[in-house]
């Protein structure tokens, strides 16, 4: 009985800490680091959430952008922050997913040393060709590409970017051979196909969407598990016969790993009521995102088979950074 006691005195007594910080989690600034360039998408969009987060806490929430390369740089440095809560990162796809998977060194495993919290947004992804081409669909793109293999030149932002992975992907799920033209940027490489240098490209939507609704560039399909509102007209891959076949991009909360998961749940509700409130959801769909919250086990097997998908193309196909 004695042990017992002393046993139960001892777990009681472990647990108090937990549940006090439960309670008093934020007591004071909250930091973000953000290895993304300031004024894009994901900074925004993690601006834009974060300010609501600030009024619902009654806590400053400051954010800090450390973009150097391609994230790593700011990736490494929320890795080796105290676990506490009060230093978070918002990290896209592309720093967790691709940029690691095409450094020698990375300086941090994107699986083991963060805490996941929540999405706050996806960004969704169309198929997009010049005019010219005598293809209306995706179904029409690949009996075309089949005919005349490695004749259909495609751009991209650059050797590992998603814009390259995709079409790799897309290429081992359809048999195709298209030719890759990379370019220093995601906005050039849409400038291109617009002025007929380059026949078909996958792009974030909102990047060709003005073209799109132009009559500049032509959407073959999105690559999502249903029509998407911005091009609501458009058919999904799937429709057009590639069965499965899904892609997106997002930008993610995560913690440093150790996070106590009280500290974790909490931030995960606060996300949640943010991203769910009628004016977040207005200002990101008004910048063509995707609002989406998520458990921190979703987010984590997001990134998870993200990194093994987008690593294993990189090895198979010997992709190199530019």
């Amino acid at each position: 009985m004695k042990l017992f006691l002393v046993a139960s005195s001892f777990l009681f007594g472990a647990l108090i800490p937990y549940a006090t910080q439960a309670q008093t989690y934020p007591a004071k600034t909250i930091q973000i680091l953000l290895p993304l360039q300031a004024g894009s998408a994901g900074d925004v969009a993690v601006r834009v959430v974060a300010q609501k987060i600030s009024e619902n806490v009654k806590q400053q929430i400051v954010i800090e952008n450390q973009p150097g390369a391609a994230g790593l740089i700011g990736a490494q440095r929320l890795a080796r922050m105290v676990p506490d809560g009060y230093v978070i990162g918002g990290l896209s796809d592309s720093v967790v997913n691709y940029a690691p998977s095409l450094a020698e060194k990375p300086g941090f495993d994107p699986i083991s040393d963060f805490a996941p919290i929540s999405l706050i947004c996806t960004i969704p992804w169309v198929l997009v060709s010049h005019p010219a081409l005598p293809v209306k669909d995706v179904r029409g793109f690949i009996v075309l590409a089949k005919s005349t293999p490695g004749k259909i030149d495609y751009s991209s932002a650059g050797n590992g970017s998603p814009h390259h992975i995709v079409m790799e992907l897309f290429k081992r799920a359809t048999g195709i051979d298209v030719h890759h033209i990379p370019y220093r940027g995601a906005a050039q490489a849409i400038v291109d196909v617009v002025a007929g240098q380059v026949s078909v490209a996958f792009s974030a939507t909102v990047v060709p969407l003005p073209h799109i609704k132009d009559g500049k560039l032509r959407a073959l399909g999105v690559p999502s598990d249903k029509r998407s509102a911005l091009l609501p007209e458009v058919p999904t891959f799937v429709e057009s016969g590639v069965a499965g076949f899904q892609f997106d991009t997002w930008i993610g909360m995560f913690a440093p790993k150790g996070t106590p998961k009280a500290v974790i749940d909490r931030l995960n509700a606060e996300m949640a009521t943010a991203v769910a409130d009628h004016a977040i959801q207005s200002r990101l769909t008004g910048m063509s995102l995707e609002p989406r919250s998520s458990s921190p086990e979703e987010l984590g097997n997001r990134t998870i088979d993200g990194y093994a998908r987008v690593y294993r193309i990189i090895k198979e196909a010997n992709i190199k950074a530019d």
